[in-house]
């Protein structure tokens, strides 16, 4: 059985992704994910951008050990100054993004068929779906 990381909807300390990326790297670490996204691309870039916080020293920290909270602790000491509202604001937005032009649009319908694929069923009876997160959620038996 595939162990799969929480799903990037998880809001930790109200950030979207960033109890996701915590199991990403344990998971990693633990040899489960080799061939995920990690770090320094997509979510994962863009979570440790919006924070600034260097990904190596976020990786060790989180491979140190620590509860959620302890490890929330530490990116609010470590990160840049946010706001409740700087922080709500990024997660809706990374909830919500999906493809913007044909080039995404042509790789997010090629996530879906993927995911069609894998459950050996028709893209069209797959549950609707139109962000990133939505093809993170179908692809790892969320949705």
């Amino acid at each position: 059985m595939m162990t799969y990381p929480r799903s990037p909807k998880v809001l930790l300390g109200g950030i979207a992704h960033l109890a996701r990326l915590i199991d990403k790297i344990k998971l990693r670490h633990a040899g489960q994910i080799q061939d995920y996204n990690y770090l320094t691309v997509g979510f994962d870039k863009y979570l440790l951008d919006f924070l600034q916080i260097a990904p190596k020293a976020f990786e060790q920290r989180v491979l140190a050990g620590g509860s959620d909270d302890e490890l929330l602790a530490w990116v609010k000491t470590n990160s840049r100054a946010l706001s409740d509202q700087d922080i709500a604001q990024w997660s809706q937005g990374l909830l919500a993004s999906g493809p913007k032009d044909d080039a995404t649009r042509q790789r997010y319908q090629g996530r879906l068929q993927e995911v069609a694929t894998k459950r050996g069923v028709p893209v069209a009876s797959l549950p609707p779906a139109s962000t990133w997160v939505d093809a993170i959620e179908l692809d790892e038996g969320r949705m």
